[in-house]
C-alpha cells in the first residue's frame, strides 16, 4: 500500500468539515500533551475539547464503541482536572511524584477492570451499531479484528496512564509512550490518517515529557536535600 491508499483514500468519503474537525481535534490533543509535559493544568481543558470532537466524529463514522471510549476519556479528564486543581498551589502548575507499590497494585486492578468493561462494549457493539436493536444481529466477539483487540488493550493502558497522570505520577509517561506507539498502526487501519500522525507525534512528546518530568523530580529532590 502506498501513501495515498493509507492516508488519503479514506478521506474521499468524508465531508470537508469532518476533515477539518479531525485536524482540530488532533491539534488540541497535541496541545494537551504539550501542557502535560510542561506540568500545566491546561492539559485537561485542551484534552476535553479533543475528546468531545472525537466523540462526535466517531458517532458520525458509526464507530460507536470507540465513541463510548472517548466519552470515558472525557470523564477521566474531568476527574484529573479536579485532582490537579486541588493539588496545585497556583492552579496552573503541579508537583510530581513517583508511583508507590500500592498504586502499581491499583493500576493492575484498573487495567483488568478496563479490559473487562471495554470488552463488554465490544461484545455489544453489533447491538449498539444497529441502533440498539437485536433485529438481525448476533452478540459476541466474532466481529472483532486485530485492531479491535488492540484497542481494548490500548484503552486499558491509557486508563491507567490517565489515572497516574491525575495522581501526578512520573510513570504515567511510560504508559502513554506504549499506548501512543501502538495506536499509530491501529488508527491507520481505521482510516483516520490524521489521527495516526497525531499519535506518532504523541509518542515523541511522551518521551520528551518523561525526560522533562524526571529531570524536574531529580532537581526537586536535590533542592530538598541541599535545603
Amino acid at each position: 500500500m502506498d501513501f495515498y491508499e493509507i492516508f488519503l483514500a479514506p478521506y474521499e468519503e468524508y465531508q470537508t468539515y469532518q476533515i477539518y474537525l479531525e485536524a482540530v481535534a488532533a491539534g488540541f490533543g497535541l496541545l494537551s500533551v504539550f501542557f502535560s509535559m510542561k506540568k500545566k493544568i491546561w492539559v485537561y481543558p485542551t484534552g476535553i475539547i479533543s475528546t468531545i470532537i472525537y466523540i462526535y466524529l466517531l458517532f458520525k463514522f458509526r464507530l460507536l464503541g470507540d465513541m463510548m471510549i472517548n466519552f470515558y476519556y472525557t470523564v477521566m479528564s474531568i476527574y484529573g482536572w479536579i485532582l490537579w486543581s486541588e493539588n496545585s498551589k497556583d492552579h496552573i502548575h503541579i508537583e510530581i511524584k513517583t508511583t508507590t507499590k500500592k498504586e502499581w497494585g491499583i493500576s493492575v486492578g484498573l487495567f483488568s477492570l478496563s479490559v473487562v468493561l471495554v470488552g463488554v462494549i465490544y461484545y455489544f457493539k453489533p447491538y449498539i451499531e444497529n441502533h440498539f436493536s437485536m433485529q438481525g444481529i448476533t452478540l459476541g466477539f466474532y466481529h472483532l479484528d486485530w485492531a479491535n483487540y488492540l484497542d481494548i488493550f490500548i484503552t486499558s493502558v491509557f486508563l491507567v496512564g490517565m489515572w497516574l497522570m491525575a495522581k501526578r505520577k512520573l510513570e504515567n509517561w511510560i504508559l502513554w509512550i506504549l499506548g501512543d506507539f501502538i495506536s499509530v498502526p491501529m488508527y491507520i487501519c481505521k482510516g483516520l490518517g490524521i489521527t495516526s500522525v497525531q499519535y506518532f507525534v504523541f509518542t515523541i512528546l511522551a518521551i520528551m515529557g518523561y525526560i522533562e518530568w524526571r529531570k524536574s523530580l531529580i532537581r526537586k529532590r536535590v533542592e530538598e536535600f541541599v535545603g
